[in-house]
């Protein structure tokens, strides 16, 4: 049986704790073995029955290793994705027992697709790209390698999602829109019009506020 360990112990990742446990595969193909963290009191203020483990580079990659990325920022998910996968680490895509994933849809190394996600159809969703709670992607969006798509947001049809981007929850793209690489788009916004790599947006409709 696998041994599945959550890289980050932060908010995520106590909710990447529930959503494995509600899995059928969990206790029958692999168990919940532990969190790896940098920070070594990330969990001393709760109540956890599964151990932080040790730092990204204490810890010893195994074979009968596997591992979950719970991280929200699309630099630090590259970057220590980066340290582990260099040791030989392998990562799981996980999908919730209650996302709806049509046909024809693709995913890379490492995803994470929480509950109540709608993946429609023809879409493609790039390594450690993650996708939270409620969000929707409708048919021939692509979403880029390493992106974070928070809560509620709405990704309508034929929508481009770049590398490394950050969408906040509740944003909508409107169909057609592309978000350049490393982009953010603030939370409620609704972006009618392409944004910039590197740009950071805001607002209904969205708006430039900096660029990086």
């Amino acid at each position: 049986m696998k041994q599945v360990f959550i890289v980050g112990a932060g908010g995520f990742g106590r909710e990447m704790l529930a959503w494995l446990r509600q899995h059928p595969a969990c206790g029958r193909d692999w168990t919940v073995a532990g969190f790896i963290d940098d920070n070594p009191d990330a969990l001393a203020s709760f109540a956890m029955d599964v151990p932080l483990v040790g730092s990204v580079d204490a810890f010893q990659v195994q074979s009968v290793h596997c591992f979950v990325c719970a991280l929200g920022q699309p630099v630090v998910k590259r970057r220590i994705t980066d340290r582990l996968r260099a040791r030989g680490a392998r990562f799981m895509s996980f999908v919730h027992p209650s996302a709806v994933v049509g046909e024809r849809v693709r995913l890379g190394e490492g995803v994470v697709i929480c509950p109540g996600v709608i993946l429609t159809a023809d879409i493609e969703v790039g390594s450690f790209a993650a996708i939270n709670c409620a969000a929707s992607a409708g048919h021939d969006c692509r979403i880029g390698a390493y992106a974070t798509i928070s809560g509620h947001v709405d990704l309508t049809s034929r929508t481009h999602v770049g590398a490394g981007v950050f969408i906040g929850s509740h944003a909508v793209l409107a169909p057609g829109v592309r978000v350049g690489e490393a982009a953010l788009v603030g939370a409620g916004s609704v972006v009618l019009n392409p944004v910039r790599e590197g740009a950071t947006v805001f607002g209904n409709p969205a708006r430039p506020v900096r660029e990086v």
